[in-house]
């Protein structure tokens, strides 16, 4: 799973809803080259899954691919409307997604595929999906070996994407072979980016403002104690997989 496995910590997926705003300013898109690689360069039918504020959505209405964007929670539509505002905007989720069949020549999840009912939202996926059409799965996870990034990650947590999270798939009998391919990029944000992209992590997110505080704090510390310029720089490695639909 890639966010943090503390059971202590973790928590539904509707933490996101307090934390929207600070998710929209700090998380970081994906790279135009993944996303190509994701959906491909003809334009096409995608129904982006737990959108959330549309970091994903952009990128691909930008690509000029036709796009309704999926998310459960109000606050997170609020902001991807904002951002997006010619974009289709629904709510539901992945388990129930409010669209006809064979709708879709790719299905898109960014950063939400391990918040899913895998049982009740594999079968949902592949119904929306046209025969021969793709999910398409991307994570943006810290790359290590960076040593910033590693510091980083020492406060917060190692995060990747592990088998685990493409069990599910491979396990379905409704996908084909899962492929794969990495992208690398980097962030530069300000000391209040920094902050905000930590509040807007279902780690931090899920977290009492107490148990928030010494956090935040120790993430400050470390911008203060390594920022250039009034910013620091953070590397990232996209991590995207694709799966084309059986036909039944």
């Amino acid at each position: 799973m890639i966010v943090n496995r503390d059971p202590r910590v973790r928590g539904p997926y509707t933490a996101f809803a307090d934390v929207a705003g600070a998710y929209e300013r700090a998380r970081p898109g994906y790279p135009e080259d993944a996303v190509r690689w994701l959906v491909g360069d003809e334009p096409r039918d995608v129904v982006d899954l737990g959108a959330g504020t549309g970091k994903l959505t952009r990128t691909l209405v930008a690509l000029g691919h036709r796009v309704v964007a999926v998310d459960p929670l109000d606050e997170m539509r609020a902001q991807l409307v904002a951002a997006v505002p010619d974009v289709q905007a629904v709510a539901g989720s992945a388990e129930a997604i409010p669209l006809s069949d064979a709708v879709a020549d790719v299905v898109t999840c960014a950063q939400a595929f391990h918040w899913f009912d895998h049982a009740r939202a594999l079968p949902e996926i592949a119904r929306v999906l046209r025969p021969g059409g793709h999910l398409a799965l991307v994570w943006n996870s810290r790359d290590d070996r960076d040593p910033w990034m590693a510091r980083l990650s020492a406060v917060l947590g190692n995060e990747t994407v592990d088998d685990d999270d493409l069990a599910p798939v491979r396990a379905s009998a409704l996908f084909g072979n899962v492929e794969s391919a990495m992208f690398c990029f980097e962030q530069v944000l300000d000391r209040e980016g920094l902050l905000d992209l930590v509040n807007s992590r279902s780690y931090c997110a899920k977290l009492s403002a107490e148990d928030r505080e010494p956090v935040l704090a120790e993430v400050a510390r470390l911008y203060d104690e390594t920022a250039d310029d009034e910013s620091v720089r953070l590397a990232y490695v996209t991590e995207c997989f694709r799966a084309e639909r059986f036909s039944f």
